[in-house]
């Protein structure tokens, strides 16, 4: 009997090439789907709720597989963690029904951002934020952040337009904030945009859908307004623009995580 197998995952990015199987290069795709063929020997294809790209984490990505293996549900998560490197962890496995498709069937996704505000770099965390050693004006940062909110058309913050049909996307939420520390497993400490102290600025953004480097090119962007170089209606004009030139940097890889699916 075929049965549908969701999996929920967090995995350290560093060390891939991103979630879709390239050629020749590592990617969480084929890691899982070659442990998945260890453990059951069936050649399954894995599909996710979002490809991350090279060097990007995440905390929450789901995936689903098709499987004839009599393996119960809940036995999927050590099973397959035994195949599996310690950089790519099995949060939960569960049945569902056979239409569910991880993709498709998401409503919402939420994508958090940490940048780690110092001027001398730091070796355990230089993998998992972006350190930028100026001051940032982080409560501008967020009342720039809200126009975000809405359904708009995310042109100008999308890399190698046009990736999609539409690149219309809607926000339901989009907050930036200090906190004094920073626990991946939850979420941080406080979401007070009026905090004005703590070593790490977190970026947090909730929304139907996301381009290719979407995130990244929003906090590039933000980071301008953070350093005083842009106002908040710059960053609206940029938005509004529809034209990625007219942006901020693209931010680098290891400073994004996607964090929860919504279904």
């Amino acid at each position: 009997m075929t049965r549908n197998i969701r999996l929920t995952l967090a995995y350290d990015g560093g060390a891939y090439a991103g979630w879709q199987v390239q050629p020749d290069r590592p990617t969480i795709q084929r890691t899982v789907e070659e442990a998945i063929w260890s453990l059951t020997g069936e050649r399954v294809s894995l599909l996710a709720a979002g490809r991350t790209d090279a060097g990007v984490h995440a905390l929450g990505q789901v995936a689903n597989f098709r499987t004839a293996s009599p393996i119960p549900p809940q036995k999927w998560r050590p099973a397959l963690q035994s195949k599996l490197p310690p950089d790519i962890v099995i949060r939960d496995s569960r049945e569902v029904p056979l239409d569910f498709h991880a993709t498709f069937a998401a409503k919402s996704k939420r994508y958090r951002y940490l940048i780690r505000h110092s001027i001398v770099d730091d070796p355990f965390l230089r993998r998992y934020c972006w350190r930028l050693g100026g001051e940032l004006d982080v409560p501008a940062m967020n009342v720039a952040a809200q126009c975000l909110v809405g359904t708009h058309d995310f042109r100008s913050f999308e890399s190698h337009w046009p990736n999609t049909s539409t690149s219309v996307r809607t926000m339901t939420r989009a907050t930036a904030f200090r906190t004094s520390a920073w626990l991946p497993w939850s979420v941080p400490e406080t979401a007070d945009p009026a905090r004005d102290s703590g070593p790490f600025v977190c970026f947090e953004i909730d929304g139907n859908g996301f381009l290719y480097n979407m995130v990244r090119a929003i906090v590039g962007t933000l980071a301008n307004v953070g350093r005083g170089t842009w106002t908040a209606d710059d960053f609206r004009t940029a938005l509004a623009a529809g034209d990625r030139r007219l942006a901020g940097e693209t931010a680098p890889p290891q400073g994004l995580y996607l964090v929860s699916v919504t279904y």
